[in-house]
């Protein structure tokens, strides 16, 4: 009765680590069938990527885990001729390949466009490199944080440079490559193929967006200030309120900041010439954290937060993971998948919604998607509206039967 809109595809994910697996995840939450190939012996290198109480070598990674959902797995050693056979096999209905070889190893492996185009003329080929297709430099999230400007502004100045804790450069990357292969599957023709790339360093670099602004126009080079946005003040300082509870502001508007310290009783601030501008806050961002801090600390976080947001002043408290997800809108977004009896869970890689076809009864929740016209062929084939409606409430309360993986 539904269908998701990737349910006729077919994806070959010979990737590793984070950022290819993602983008055959992302498709294999939209319905296609994307199956996983592995090498026998060493597998996927995220497997072995636990922590310290990750003892039970049979169970996934729940790092392994984070990336790879609802994938067929299958385990071939692509050097052996039987099990390259195989994939041949499997590669000539396929729509999608994705890969993350290191320079050289395509060749070694006889998966280079034109030997997968041979094959299949029409595959689209996601590719993912460190610093680009010419260099043989192994590259990881780490390495690609220090070498394009990251780590070297995060942090403080008593730090040092830091990187950030989930593999950010690898996850821009990753994003990269599905709007690259979304556009090569709105534009395919029949019969032809095409190789999109992306390299880590690329993904990297487009993604400094107002901090290369500042040093392209104004050689302004970004320095270590924890949290603090070098553009705007009040944003990002951290407070602590009456009960040892962290949070912060993005005061991103002279409104805002009328609005703030009129309810913290400082109004006087908004007409200070030290204040009264968002440069000038800037300029005077220290002071500026003694007067607000000092009122903080003499109210409740619970207080402060729901004061404010009723004024819709930008705070918010500072959580930790298990906090984040007792909320129901973070717990929405989780995946759990049952794989040999082990109940692996995952954030999923959809964050959007079909917003404007809810009239419509078009639903994207949990992953599922019903379309109108399964509703009206319902009615039509003379469902009851009561039928109808209990469907529906399946199908947000995430009742409806999951297939399971198939395995090879």
């Amino acid at each position: 009765m539904s269908k998701l809109p990737f349910q006729d595809l077919k994806v070959i994910d010979l990737s590793t680590v984070l950022a290819g697996p993602s983008v055959g995840t992302f498709f294999s939450e939209l319905g296609a069938r994307v199956l996983k190939i592995e090498h026998p012996q060493h597998g996927d290198v995220t497997n072995t990527w636990r922590l310290k109480q990750e003892g039970d070598l049979s169970k996934q990674s729940a790092y392994y885990s984070s990336v790879n959902y609802k994938k067929e797995l299958l385990k071939l050693n692509l050097g052996r001729d039987a099990d390259y056979r195989i994939f041949l096999n499997e590669l000539k209905d396929a729509d999608i390949l994705l890969m993350n070889f290191k320079k050289g190893d395509d060749q070694k492996l006889k998966v280079t466009p034109s030997e997968l185009w041979k094959i299949n003329p029409s595959l689209l080929i996601g590719k993912i490199t460190g610093f680009g297709s010419e260099n043989d430099r192994i590259a990881y999230d780490l390495i690609l944080q220090a070498e394009t400007g990251f780590m070297s502004m995060n942090g403080t100045p008593q730090s040092g440079p830091v990187k950030m804790p989930v593999a950010l450069i690898d996850v821009l990357t990753a994003h990269q490559l599905k709007e690259g292969l979304l556009l090569a599957l709105l534009q395919r023709e029949q019969g032809k193929g095409q190789l999109v790339s992306v390299s880590l360093y690329d993904a990297a670099i487009c993604s400094l967006a107002n901090q290369a602004s500042n040093f392209l126009m104004e050689q302004q080079i970004p320095q270590r200030i924890g949290s603090l946005h070098p553009n705007i003040a009040p944003y990002g300082e951290i407070f602590q309120t009456q009960d040892g509870q962290l949070l912060t502001f993005a005061i991103g508007s002279d409104q805002h900041f009328d609005k703030l310290v009129t309810y913290l009783g400082l109004n006087e601030l908004a007409q200070d010439p030290r204040f009264c501008s968002n440069m000038e806050r800037v300029k005077n961002r220290e002071v500026l954290f003694t007067y607000i801090a000092s009122v903080i600390s003499l109210k409740t976080c619970a207080e402060l937060i729901s004061s404010l947001l009723e004024l819709n002043v930008p705070v918010a408290k500072i959580k930790a993971l298990d906090e984040v997800f007792q909320d129901p809108k973070a717990l929405s977004l989780v995946r759990a998948e049952p794989i040999n009896g082990q109940n692996t869970k995952r954030v999923s890689q959809i964050a959007f919604k079909f917003e404007a076809w809810s009239a419509a009864l078009k639903l994207m929740l949990n992953g599922k998607l019903i379309s109108s016209c399964a509703m009206m062929s319902c009615a039509h084939h003379g469902v009851k509206q009561l039928e109808v409606s209990k469907l529906r409430m399946n199908i947000c309360t995430n009742t409806l039967p999951i297939s399971q993986p198939k395995t090879k």
